[in-house]
């Protein structure tokens, strides 16, 4: 498929949990004259923590940079986990691939978006980094579990995959109200930008929908859920789910 524009964000290279060959499948099959990697695509905190990096890991910065030399506008917005290359920004690389904290996206109908990885507009990310880090370590041993039950329901024969962390993200209730509050402050921003619409990553929860007049846009993540946002050609948006090889048409 060929698109105007790709977003995807929250790839997390540097972790085992990365769905780094997913992604290059994805991208084998999808081309686009503009790709915008919306934060979190190399995972600097867990990289801290322990090292580990895959052959699939390179192949995904080099598949980037590849599609880069050949033609693709690459936009790489910074997020919080790869927020060690903030100091250096912007940086530019070349004719087509660009470092930035932020961007402005004009679509086919002419709306504009305001583009962000969303982390300076959680409050505890940007004020309590101490709580994030932890809460990210909570996230990876959700996301160890996810492994051993889904191993356990595969041997009773229950093959399709059930992911603890996202079950507890969408029932508990301060995760919930969370999310909720993170969306209607990044609305509120945008509209404070004269924007038309936001997009966004962050919260691995890909989206598309109004708050009040304002288009809000989630890529979703790399991790779980294998999720890309696009414009099509004629100006139509989808989020592509590539686990399961299905789309989302446009709000």
């Amino acid at each position: 498929m060929e698109y105007r524009s790709i977003f995807v964000s929250d790839i997390h290279l540097g972790t085992k949990f990365s769905k780094a060959e997913k992604f290059l499948d994805f991208m084998k099959h999808n081309e686009s004259e503009n790709l915008y990697l919306v934060g979190d695509i190399i995972d600097g905190w867990a990289m801290k923590r322990k090292f580990y990096w895959r052959q699939s890991h390179s192949d995904v910065v080099q598949k980037i940079l590849r599609k880069s030399r050949k033609g693709t506008n690459v936009y790489f917005i910074t997020g919080n986990h790869d927020e060690f290359l903030r100091p250096f920004l912007p940086i530019i690389l070349g004719d087509r691939l660009e470092v930035l904290n932020e961007a402005e996206y004009i679509a086919l109908d002419n709306k504009r978006y305001y583009v962000t990885h969303g982390d300076f507009f959680d409050s505890i990310t940007m004020t309590k980094k101490w709580i994030a880090v932890l809460g990210d370590i909570g996230y990876d041993v959700l996301l160890n579990l996810n492994g051993i039950i889904n191993f356990i329901r595969r041997k009773f024969g229950i093959y399709q995959y059930w992911s603890l962390s996202k079950h507890v993200k969408d029932k508990v209730k301060s995760s919930v109200s969370f999310i909720t509050d993170f969306e209607t402050v990044l609305a509120k921003h945008a509209k404070h930008k004269e924007c038309d619409g936001i997009i966004c990553g962050h919260i691995h929860k890909a989206e598309m929908k109004y708050i009040d007049d304002i288009e809000y846009k989630n890529s979703g993540d790399w991790v779980e859920s294998c999720t890309a946002l696009v414009e099509t050609k004629d100006g139509e948006w989808k989020i592509i789910d590539w686990l399961n090889q299905d789309e989302k048409d446009a709000i």
